[in-house]
């Protein structure tokens, strides 16, 4: 078969996943490896980590970062300035994908996006996840609610300023109520931190 007919199959391949696939992945579904990386190196094919190939010629989705970690450490939760920036609730601009992971979890390695990890137990963890498909990737993201309480316990980490900030945006655009937080807030063991800034604001 001639290399034009391998790599129109191998890129149909790639557009019926939403065009993306991992290494592994592409060789299961008969992509042989000489044509993989033949996309590759003439343009057709981005590596956007190590081990992950995107479409060129697709236009280029939304939290890209996001959904390369998703698609690597698929037990990750979006959090902290993560997910703040995905619900619109911050004005920092992430130069890190922050992600949840529950304690005793092997850390992942990425080349790129840059990770930080914040470990996470029972209910405080599993409490307050969504799960939100873009171009096909499930993408697990904790709630603007859950969200806003989780920067306030780590506020030593990312600053109260962010934590403040995320809960004055959240209660003016209604993406929040008074009972959702406390609800978050009493399970993370922060009531008595957040209630002050709460009262403040309503």
């Amino acid at each position: 078969m001639k290399r034009v007919e391998l790599d129109r199959r191998a890129k149909a391949v790639f557009r019926r996943h939403r065009g993306m696939l991992r290494t592994s992945q592409a060789l299961k579904l008969g992509i042989h490896p000489r044509i993989l990386y033949h996309l590759r190196d003439t343009g057709r094919l981005v590596a956007v980590t190590r081990g992950v190939y995107r479409l060129a010629e697709l236009p280029e989705p939304s939290h890209p970062d996001l959904l390369v970690v998703a698609r690597r450490v698929p037990q990750a939760v979006m959090c902290l300035i993560s997910a703040l920036s995905f619900h619109g609730l911050t004005t920092q601009i992430p130069h890190e994908v922050q992600i949840a992971l529950p304690r005793r979890t092997r850390y992942p390695r990425l080349d790129h996006p840059p990770l930080r990890v914040f470990l996470m137990t029972g209910a405080a963890y599993t409490e307050g996840i969504e799960t939100h498909v873009i171009e096909g990737i499930p993408l697990r993201v904790y709630g603007p609610a859950k969200t806003v309480v989780d920067c306030f316990k780590f506020r030593n980490k990312i600053g109260i300023d962010v934590a403040v900030e995320a809960l004055r945006l959240a209660r003016e655009r209604k993406h929040v109520t008074p009972r959702a937080l406390l609800q978050y807030a009493r399970l993370c063991r922060v009531e008595r931190v957040m209630r002050p800034y709460l009262e403040a604001l309503t």
